[in-house]
This record gives C-alpha cells, structure tokens and sequence, in this order.
C-alpha cells in the first residue's frame, strides 16, 4: 500500500489537524512530526484528519509531516505479557527506562515483547488436522503460575502441513495452516488485535459463579460474579485505590490486569513496589506472576490515558480466550472520562452534562460491555470470563456526577464509598446502605452449595438488623439510648458487633487483610446465632446488663 502522507496545519495540545489525508480512515495509527510521535485518527473532515497524539506536543509545528501507518491501534499479544509493565500505548515501561532513562523521550518505538527471548514451545495439534479460529495449537510455560495458550487467530482456518515442539522466539514460525484457497499461512506465537474491538467468541453465558476476594463486606453483602461489572464510586480519600489494590491481590481469578488510568504517580509506584513482594494466597508464588500492569499516571500525556483502558481490556480478552477466570481493575475511569472532555473540547464537539462528550454513556457501556463469561472459540468448548471492576471519583462524591450514572446504567455491583465511614476510620468505607449487588439471585444457588445453608437468608438477617440500627440512631441522637426497648438496645449492639468484626476489615494487617469464604461464612454464622440466642434470653427474662456483659461479648 503507497504511503499516505499530509501536513499538519493546526496544533492544539494533544490534537493535531493535518491536511493531505485522502484515503485515511478513523482510528488509523499515524506518525507526527519529525520526531514520529504516535497518533490516532479521531476525525475526518474532507482531506483533513483530526489526530490525537499519545505524546507531548511540544515543538511541534504547522508544516511537518504526518505519515500514515494505515493500521488502527493495537496490541501485541503473545508470552512475555505476564509480568509486563506497560504504558497506556503498550510501551514496555522496564525496557523504555532502560533505554532513555527515568522519563519516556518522546517518539521512542520499542515493541511491546521480546523479540530475542526463545520460548519452549510444546505442541498439542497435529500434522493433518483440520483447525478453526481458536483451536488450540500448543503451550507454553509463562510463568509458573500461568501456562500460556497458543490457538489459531480469530479469522482463521484449514490444515496443518507443519508444526512442531521446541525453542521459538514469538516471530519464528511454529506451524503452517493452508486454508481453503489452498494458500499457505505461517502461524508464530506472536498475535496482533486492535484495542476497540472486540476479540470474538462462541456466546456468552449467564455469570453465576462468585469472584471471591477475600473482602467480607463484598463476597458476603455485595458480591460480583465472575464475568460481571461492579463500580466504586467514592470521594477521594474514601479508600477506592486501597479496595481495588485489595482486589487486585486477592480476587479469586487466574489473570489480573491492573489499570491505573491517570492515577496518582506515587500511588501506581506503591502498586510496582508492592506487588512483587506479595504472595498469591493459592500457590505462594509472587502475585506477580500472574499480573499485567498498564501505567498511565496523571502526569502521563492525557490522550495515551483514553487509551490505557482500551489496551488493558485486550490483553484481558485474549486470556479469557485461552479459558482463564480474568480480573480487570480500573482506576479510575473518571480520570479517562476527563480525557475524552479534554480531546471532544478540543474538537470543538457540541458538549453534554458537565462539558462531557454526549457520547460519554455509550463510551462508557461500550467499555463494561466487553466484560462476560463465554464459550471460547475453538472445539474443546472452554469457558472463560472477563470480570471488570472500575473506580469512580465523582467530585465531592457527588453521585449524580455523569461518569458515575453513566457507570451504573451498565454495571450491576455498586460499591459506595462514605467518607463519613473513612472519617470513622471505618475500611473498606463501602456503606451497606447505599450499595447493591445485583447477582445475588444468580448466585444463590452457588451460595447454598458451597456453604449447604440458605446463605441468602443469613446475609439478609444481617442486613435488616443493620437497616434496623441505622432507623434507631435516629431516635437516639433525639432522645437518647436509654427511651428504647431492651430488645431495641440489643439488637443495636448485635449491630455494632456486625460492623466492628465483620464489615470492618483492616487491609495491611496480614491476618485480617484476605479472608477465606469458609471464614467469613463462619463468622457471621457466630455473630447472627450469638444475636439470636441472647434475643431468646431476652425473652426468658434474661437481664440486658447480664447478656451484655457476657463473656462471649467481651
């Protein structure tokens, strides 16, 4: 294909207008500038094309160059994923650092895997066979807790003339596949998938397994399943970056993708620091070994920041694909949102609610919406499911903030996060109250298996008695503790007893930080069958001091 080249006209911050763009199309990656710095094309008007560009602007000028790549933004998926730190373009972080020191020099072009690294392939088709899109091929051993999954690319089909086990680089060739025009095409691990689209699969099923994560207030009051969507909206300084690192480190899935999207620099440092030393409560091995960190922090260009999510999500459905449980954390999609205010600004888009884009809700859904549990492409029929968690920082934790109501008409786990709660010291500050789950129907027959109880019962018996303490805290603070009934009084205290030993959960003590399901089934069970045996006391004519005072109380 002859090279498209234009010339830039017009240079707003991160957009750039170039003319001469006949034949270019939406969302093709471009070069700018004499430096090559990577673009995207985000609109077209007649021969000029709007570009939003990844790196800094600055010297860049009316007259220089655009040259087209005619591909759109995407990703390299292959092994060496695992591990990885990547910016929002998929830049490896270690070997930019490596190579022009603590800060990213602008128009560096690194490729995202080694090249040089040989793999042990270990193959499993045969010569002969007849192969579809996602048939699997072979493994290789990634890491030790992730086995690495080769299967044909989406689009592809017919018979395997070669293939072989041993040492391959990702470029090297491991099979050949001649598809039904009789042409010959070379397969090697190394894959190619742009990042607003989707990765394909056989169909999607309903979520009715729980992502557990070891935090009580969420497995237990407001659980999310895997393949579903939850939020945390919250205030700064409420806790959302602590649950979601909590999430991070224990979510019961086999794959974590951490997104820090425009998040605090020091913060997303904590994370790289932290996470190599953590243990993965199953196997022991580094939790690292089976993460993928995409870092666009706040000082980052504001345009690679609108696409950090988008190269997180890919990386996350391609090993949904090999059949693994995959966790996306999110933080914080409000910092993304207000990349898309700052490039739709200047475009000079008609704006919405809040100077937002008015297609920030589809946006939005379209995001969350790549989340689910499927049946893979292939013939072996592997299940495999993409759970994303996202936070949200509503200013002033204004609820009706756009981001958020454009969140919660896609999500179904809402997380709210008090900072009333945080002010008390009170973590994780998710108000039971305000917060929602809306897979505890789909789960319920999960619950009763694992726990061989009615668990829904139990975790609503809990709940009123909250809603029942927070109806009297208003009678108390009028006309004091001392008006209410004994049973009033008690069932305040069995409250108290659900809040400061199971909801209150402290994340850097080593023992309460994770807790198992089993755990958290029996704890509660103590609390609700102690709250239920000292109402029974109450009524035999048991004294209120007496049953307070009691040394299973203390």
């Amino acid at each position: 294909m002859e090279e498209l080249r234009g010339e830039i006209v017009r240079v707003s911050g991160p957009l750039v207008v170039a003319k001469g763009m006949q034949g270019a199309k939406m969302y093709d990656v471009v070069r700018v500038g004499e430096m090559g710095l990577v673009g995207e094309i985000i609109e077209l008007r007649g021969d000029r094309a709007s570009i939003q560009v990844y790196e800094d602007t600055a010297g860049i000028g009316p007259g220089e160059r655009v040259v087209s790549t005619n591909q759109p933004l995407n990703v390299e998926l292959g092994p060496g994923l695992i591990e990885s730190i990547f910016d929002g373009i998929q830049r490896p972080l270690d070997k930019v650092m490596a190579k022009t020191g603590n800060l990213i020099t602008r128009g560096v072009n690194i490729p995202a895997l080694d090249r040089t690294r040989k793999w042990e392939f270990e193959a499993v088709a045969r010569q002969g066979e007849i192969v579809s899109a996602g048939f699997l091929l072979g493994r290789v051993r990634e890491t030790t807790l992730v086995e690495h999954r080769i299967s044909l690319p989406p689009g592809m089909e017919g018979e395997i003339i070669d293939i072989s086990s041993g040492s391959f680089t990702i470029e090297e060739t491991i099979a050949r596949v001649k598809d039904k025009e009789g042409v010959i095409h070379d397969i090697r691990m190394l894959q190619r998938w742009p990042v607003r689209k989707g990765r394909p699969y056989q169909r999607r099923l309903a979520p009715n397994q729980l992502l557990s994560t070891g935090q009580r207030v969420i497995d237990t009051f407001f659980p999310v399943a895997k393949g579903g969507t939850a939020s945390i909206p919250g205030p700064f300084g409420s806790g959302k970056t602590v649950v979601q690192h909590q999430l991070a480190k224990w979510a019961d899935a086999d794959i974590v993708v951490y997104i820090g999207c425009g998040e605090r620099g020091n913060e997303m440092t904590d994370v790289l620091l932290e996470f190599p030393t953590l243990k993965d409560p199953k196997s022991g091995e580094p939790l690292m070994k089976r993460t993928v960190l995409v870092a666009n922090t706040s000082n980052m260009p504001v345009a690679a920041r609108e696409a950090s999510i988008y190269t997180g999500i890919t990386i996350a459905e391609y090993f949904r694909d090999m059949g693994y449980n995959v966790a996306v954390m999110a933080d914080s999609t409000s910092r993304w949102a207000e990349a898309l205010r700052e490039i739709s600004g200047r475009l000079e888009e008609m704006p919405g609610e809040e100077g937002y884009p008015a297609y920030l809700p589809s946006k939005t859904a379209e995001f969350y919406e790549r989340a689910g549990r499927v049946i893979c492409l292939g013939p072996d029929g592997r299940e495999g499911t993409l759970t994303i968690i996202g936070a949200v920082s509503p200013p002033g934790g204004d609820l009706s903030d756009p981001v958020v109501q454009a969140t919660l008409k896609v999500v179904k786990v809402f997380w709210g996060l008090d900072s009333k709660l945080a002010y008390r010291r009170h973590f994780p500050a998710i108000n039971w109250l305000l917060s929602y789950s809306l897979y505890l129907e789909a789960l319920r027959d999960y619950f009763n298996q694992v726990t061989g109880v009615d668990w829904l019962g139990v975790r609503n018996h809990a709940m009123e008695i909250l809603e029942k303490e927070a109806e009297l805290e208003e009678i108390v603070r009028l006309v004091g503790r001392d008006t209410l009934s004994m049973h009033d009084q008690l069932l305040l205290e069995s409250a108290k007893s659900i809040r400061e030993d199971f909801l209150h959960q402290i994340a850097f003590d080593p023992i309460d930080t994770y807790t198992s399901f089993k755990k958290q089934q029996k704890l509660l069970s103590l609390i609700l069958g102690t709250h239920d045996a000292f109402m029974e006391a109450l009524k035999r004519g048991v004294e209120l001091e007496k049953i307070i005072s009691h040394p299973v109380r203390v």
